[in-house]
């Protein structure tokens, strides 16, 4: 029974599946994903109809929210946020469920982007998207943080936190920056896992699986097609 988490798939449905063949997941293990299922790459309804595969087939898949769910469910009633949502990736999220406005994808998926969860604590773990606000006496009262803070790691209440490790995505960073965030994960107790699998730049460009149970790294790079 092993326990994994992926971050930031944005569309890439081949290298999550190459990703999850590597890993070579079990249905006696845990799959724990940090939200941004949609936009940028090229299949983002892929992704979810996958994850959706997954668990219907008895692998337990569970899945938190990001910022780019929360934007892409905003701009069904804001024009402005759907402009910021076409602009971050949403043009790519239409193309592949077929559609030319967000209020022509099928409802089934809108509520079930709405009905993720921000956080999950999994032994001595706490899973978040982005990151927490440490300003509260009790950070997991901020939703909007867990899914869009950055540069929070300075302000960290370890007092709070006690042993628990941060594990995140959000923030797009090199494979050497999360293997050297990984060496120093007890002492520092967080990991940011999003290597920035829609990015060519170098050092990026591929998926990212940390293990809970070792806190090993498993890496694919990206086979959907490059778009930034």
């Amino acid at each position: 029974m092993s326990k994994y988490v992926i971050s930031d798939i944005h569309g890439c449905c081949k290298s999550f599946k190459a990703l999850v063949e590597k890993i070579d997941l079990q249905k006696q293990d845990t799959l724990y994903l940090l939200g941004d299922y949609v936009d940028r790459g090229p299949d983002s309804k892929g992704v979810i109809d996958y994850i959706w595969f997954l668990q219907s087939a008895g692998f337990e898949v569970y899945c938190l929210c990001g910022n780019h769910e929360e934007k892409m469910l905003s701009s069904c009633n804001s024009k402005v946020d759907m402009q910021e949502w076409l602009f971050w990736g949403g043009r790519q999220t239409l193309g592949s469920f077929g559609v030319n406005a967000v209020n022509e994808i099928d409802q089934k998926y809108k509520d079930w982007l709405a009905g993720l969860k921000y956080y999950i604590e999994v032994d001595n773990y706490i899973l978040v998207h982005a990151g927490l606000n440490f300003k509260l006496e009790n950070p997991l009262e901020d939703t909007k943080s867990m899914m869009w803070m950055r540069d929070y790691y300075h302000s960290i209440n370890y007092e709070w936190l006690q042993n628990r490790i941060i594990v995140h995505g959000h923030t797009p960073i090199s494979k050497l920056e999360i293997e050297s965030l990984n060496t120093k994960i007890l002492r520092d107790q967080y990991i940011n896992i999003d290597n920035g699998c829609f990015y060519s730049k170098e050092g990026q460009n591929q998926l990212c699986c940390f293990k809970l149970d070792d806190r090993s790294l498993t890496f694919h790079v990206n086979v959907d097609r490059n778009i930034s």
